[in-house]
């Protein structure tokens, strides 16, 4: 499903994917949903991470926990094998075996990859395990071998027990500076916003932790240093950094990644329709319906409002995301809703979620 927009005076910036060569800048009509923006870079002096295989102890400053954790972030390139794109954002091991996570934007459209750990190492070939557009989330792999010192997976926390004004960290190479560390605060949770294919990713964690292009794929940290989101957007208008950002739900990664691993792919549940918000009225307000989805299929009309999905109670568009996803291509399930004065209950046979949104 998707999202209805909201005018707002801000854009919003995909980070991480760093075209060399080339500059393009596409503007949101409404100016509410993201948009990919990718940037000339050159690379800079960076301070040298520790090792992988360095002491951790539990940290008492950030200065600690960069020490400890610095060495499991890397450096990603992604190119064409015609060297007609380059790019680059950020990662970090996720496990023992050499898979490191990524943004699906950092490798879109790409066949050739490295990674690098620490400014001074040498780049590793990597090979794309799997990717995911719906969540922007994608797996790489290396040989841990070829890492001096071995890899050291970083330690993943639960973003449902978030709060806002719990501390956040981020660690990654904003415009090609390798091993940068920024901190601040969760600023707001369960928000909502675009993949790379159009569709929406529900239970953004937002930050007001300093990111900007080149972050994308590396990890946002609790103030423990354990992963609680993966850097994907900010929120712009100049087109650097203004204090929100936006990231991948560390829940959403402890989905995706073990499915990247098996099959490489998702296929996810598709219910065909955008959903918003009645002003004090609990639920999902139905807007734009395409002829022959699912949810066209079952009866459901625009202005419908949705307030259970399967059994369970939906209080805002975010939940109804969040419920289809957890279905399968197939599934039937019952959706209620209220027309007018009127409730009622309508089965959908969920289908397949299209490659990419249809606009």
């Amino acid at each position: 499903m998707a999202v209805m927009s909201r005018s707002s005076n801000l854009f919003f910036m995909l980070l991480g994917a760093v075209a060399v060569g080339a500059v393009v800048a596409v503007l949101a009509a409404t100016g509410a949903l993201p948009e990919r923006v990718e940037q000339r870079t050159t690379t800079a002096e960076a301070p040298t991470p520790t090792s992988p295989a360095a002491v951790r102890t539990a940290p008492t400053s950030v200065a600690d926990i960069y020490q400890r954790v610095s060495g499991s972030v890397v450096f990603i390139g992604a190119q064409t094998s015609g060297g007609s794109r380059s790019a680059s954002g950020s990662g970090f091991v996720v496990d023992s075996a050499g898979h490191i996570v990524t943004n699906d934007h950092v490798v879109e459209n790409a066949d050739r990859f490295t990674v690098r750990f620490g400014e001074k190492g040498q780049p590793i070939t990597a090979k794309l395990v799997g990717k995911d557009p719906s969540s922007d989330l994608a797996v790489l792999e290396i040989d841990p071998g070829k890492v001096k010192g071995g890899v050291e997976p970083l330690k993943l926390a639960s973003s449902s027990s978030l709060r806002p004004g719990e501390a956040a960290i981020a660690i990654g190479s904003p415009f090609g500076l390798e091993g940068t560390v920024t901190t601040g605060i969760v600023s707001a949770l369960g928000r909502e916003i675009e993949a790379p294919n159009g569709f929406s990713i529900p239970g953004a964690v937002q930050t007001d932790a300093a990111i900007n292009p080149g972050n994308s794929g590396g990890p946002l940290l609790d103030a423990d240093g354990r992963v609680i989101g993966v850097n994907s957007q900010i929120a712009s208008e100049s087109g650097g950094n203004s204090g929100v950002g936006f990231a991948v739900p560390v829940d959403t990664v402890k989905d995706v990644v073990p499915k990247l691993l098996e099959d490489g792919k998702i296929d996810r549940a598709y219910l065909g329709l955008a959903s918003g918000e009645r002003p004090a009225t609990p639920g999902a307000l139905v807007g734009t319906i395409n002829p022959g989805t699912p949810a066209a299929e079952a009866g459901i009309r625009t202005g419908d409002l949705i307030v259970a999905f399967d059994g369970k109670a939906i209080r805002n568009p975010s939940e109804l995301s969040l419920a289809v996803l957890k279905e399968q291509p197939g599934d039937e399930v019952k959706v209620e809703l209220r027309r007018g004065d009127s409730t009622r209950t309508v089965t959908v046979k969920l289908g397949k979620r299209p490659d990419q949104l249809a606009q």
